[in-house]
């Protein structure tokens, strides 16, 4: 049965409700308040006491600092000002966008850290000379046979195709830690599609992976003195306060729009969702006392899992496609430390291969000019965690800082590093998606079905579309469209 159309209510007043107040949803709710027919009202239902999912910035040793997502891309593919900024600007917050001081990374290998190496697209390079100081490609491998690397749908793990043209160590030396310094995943099970669409698109013409490269990299240009990162001066968590505060703020006269409310609700679990003759029924709050609301149209903007269990209630192919998205688990260690000479780095990834514990760090007080301090004390944060990997984070808070503290003091250059007069460790479990090839056909194959029975039912966010928070606003944006379509159009 084919629920939640309104065409015979087109423009009407609707109940909206999105399932999940994390930056995706939040993007919803503000597109939604936007665009919505008059007098609709938007309920976002958040089951934690806080807004901003990943995006959360707390206080070590008297200063903000980030305990989840750091910054963000400034551009889109097409080489436009990302969703991100845009969002950012629309808050009222372009004015204190900041850029990182310096953009260099290194990779740590065998006690050295080596410069990641220009001309590359995480990590797999468009020239072989470029990358020989970390890794020997087999360049007789590489080999135009006459066709494209991969056929017009097709979709591998980006180890297997790296493996296969320019041999292991590329893969474990640099596309690995590349990879997992963003997903928390291996190269050899992450999809290319996903992962890095651009290098997908024109290894579907080119014939060999370096022209590939070369082909993706021409095609998205930097522009000289943009910036390629950004971040919000005081912390993400201004830009998840502005978007609330914006939300709930009254609508003005002359605005373009007039609608009824946004409300924001935290603590607040949905249980359950069930299509009705006439829109959509959501089970709310505790299992001994819970809430019934109905509302003409959703947005789900939840990780996989539980939208997988919400799902269920309303398609049980489209939830077992969305269920087979898997994830990792991360912690993130934060240490401030005295008198720290910290190299001239935005930080370092470290390979699987050097068998730490640490698989990144990042050096904020070199990195970002405006968490220097004038106190002498130094800022640094490491990842910890790999897909797979997550019995390793099974200690202690304190264990965690002890062994990452070692470990950067014997990658770093000049012994050890001096003992931290603070530390925060921050832990996300099942935080990054796992894309397995494929995974953008899935997604694709649920949400079809769902346009075609629930076209007002929606579903956005990283497990669907990639990480980041502008691929993230930009799901979340475009979500409240598709919903906005299905009311029957939009209004301001």
């Amino acid at each position: 049965m084919e629920t939640g159309t309104r065409d015979d209510a087109a423009g009407r007043p609707a109940r909206i409700a999105v399932v999940g107040g994390g930056i995706t949803g939040l993007a919803a709710a503000l597109r939604l308040r936007d665009r919505a027919p008059d007098g609709s009202t938007i309920t976002v239902y958040e089951q934690s006491g806080s807004l901003g999912g990943k995006l959360r910035t707390g206080s070590v040793a008297g200063a903000p600092v980030e305990f989840g997502a750091e910054a963000f891309l400034t551009r889109d593919p097409a080489g436009g000002e990302s969703a991100a900024v845009a969002l950012a600007r629309r808050l009222g917050l372009g004015e204190d966008l900041v850029h990182p001081a310096t953009g260099q990374a290194a990779i740590a290998l065998r006690g050295r850290l080596l410069p990641v190496p220009g001309g590359t697209l995480v990590g797999v390079p468009g020239d072989l000379e470029k990358v020989s100081a970390l890794a020997q490609p087999a360049a007789d491998r590489d080999r135009d046979g006459g066709g494209p690397l991969l056929g017009p749908d097709e979709d591998v793990a980006v180890g297997e195709l790296v493996r296969r043209r320019l041999g292991d160590e590329v893969v474990d030396r640099l596309v690995d830690p590349m990879l997992g310094g963003v997903y928390a995943g291996r190269a050899d099970s992450l999809s290319l599609a996903t992962t890095m669409p651009g290098l997908a698109r024109t290894a579907r013409i080119e014939g060999t992976l370096t022209g590939a490269v070369r082909a993706a990299l021409a095609a998205s240009p930097r522009t000289p003195g943009r910036p390629v990162f950004a971040t919000v001066e005081g912390g993400l968590g201004r830009l998840v306060t502005a978007a609330a505060e914006h939300l709930v703020a009254p609508v003005g006269a002359g605005s373009g729009t007039a609608v009824g409310g946004v409300q924001i609700r935290l603590g607040a679990t949905v249980r359950e969702l069930a299509p009705t003759p006439t829109g959509w029924r959501l089970v709310i709050g505790p299992t001994r006392d819970p809430e019934q609301v109905e509302a003409d149209a959703v947005v789900l903007a939840l990780p996989a899992r539980p939208a997988a269990r919400l799902l269920a209630g309303v398609d049980v192919g489209v939830g077992a496609l969305v269920g087979r998205l898997d994830y990792a688990s991360v912690a993130l260690v934060t240490l401030v430390v005295p008198a720290a000479t910290l190299p001239d780095l935005s930080g370092f990834l470290v390979p699987a291969t050097e068998g730490t514990l640490t698989k990144a760090a990042t050096f904020f007080s070199t990195k970002w000019a405006h968490q220097r301090r004038s106190d002498g004390l130094a800022l640094l944060r490491a990842s910890v965690g790999r897909y797979g990997e997550e019995h390793l984070l099974q200690r202690e808070d304190a264990e965690l800082v002890a062994a990452v503290h070692g470990e950067l003091g014997r990658l770093l250059p000049g012994g050890a590093l001096p003992a931290p007069v603070a530390s925060h460790v921050q832990r996300w479990g099942g935080a990054l998606p796992q894309y397995q090839p494929g995974h953008l056909e899935r997604v694709a194959a649920a949400r079809n079905t769902l346009r075609t029975s629930h076209p007002t039912l929606a579903l956005a966010g990283a497990g669907y579309d990639g990480v980041g928070m502008p691929i993230c606003v930009r799901s979340g944006e475009t979500a409240a469209e598709e919903i906005v379509k299905a009311l029957g159009g939009a209004t301001g």
